[in-house]
């Protein structure tokens, strides 16, 4: 912990300082998944899912894919199919440890958000990773999660953030892997390079 002499440390500091919501603000928060949330969750073609391991380390995993990829079971539980990735699988380890989770669902354009919180667990069921396919291959394998609760998030931060008004982006930043694993072995630009092609090929060939 710091030596911030203002670090708050009390819930009746953390109320004085965020206050207690407008009346009703309780109101929007669900057990279940009602038809609002199902129609989010079917047009969204992105979410985060949050795990924590057994001694509370934390993963925020992104997942994406065509609007709707996501698939409601029932009011009460939903599935994430996983495609290949990178095989660290941080969160499939995390919830192997800690069962629960929290999703934040997003929709491009769209400035509010849908956060569903629950338990989860991981599946192979050959029908249903079948069921989940997409680009002619089946789900690697599928995360249910047992809904606990459900709430819209106001869009203040994505219009503060101007996150979608492209006028404000700037010029495009390119991530290179090549070159941050370049600088760890020590190893020169053409070595570098090499990474990013495989990188771009990945990109290109294993969705």
């Amino acid at each position: 912990m710091s030596d911030d002499a203002h670090r708050i440390e009390s819930l009746d500091v953390l109320r004085r300082t965020v206050g207690d919501g407008p009346p009703g603000v309780e109101l929007k928060i669900n057990e279940t998944l009602d038809e609002f949330a199902i129609a989010f969750i079917e047009r969204s073609p992105f979410l985060v899912l949050s795990t924590s391991n057994k001694d509370g380390l934390l993963d925020a995993s992104p997942k994406g894919d065509g609007p709707g990829f996501v698939l409601v079971e029932s009011d009460r539980s939903l599935v994430i199919p996983d495609r290949p990735g990178n095989g660290l699988a941080m969160g499939h380890l995390n919830v192997l440890e800690n069962p629960r989770v929290g999703l934040l669902f997003l929709i491009p354009g769209t400035n509010e958000t849908l956060r569903v919180n629950g338990c989860a667990e991981l599946t192979r069921n050959p029908a249903l990773l079948e069921r989940l396919a997409a680009r002619g291959k089946p789900a690697v394998l599928a995360i249910r999660v047992e809904i606990e609760e459900c709430f819209f998030h106001c869009g203040k931060a994505f219009i503060r953030s101007n996150l979608w008004q492209p006028e404000q982006w700037g010029e495009r930043h390119r991530v290179s892997f090549g070159n941050m694993i370049a600088k760890k072995i020590e190893a020169d630009e053409s070595v570098a390079r090499k990474i990013d092609e495989s990188i771009e090929e990945d990109y290109r060939t294993g969705l």
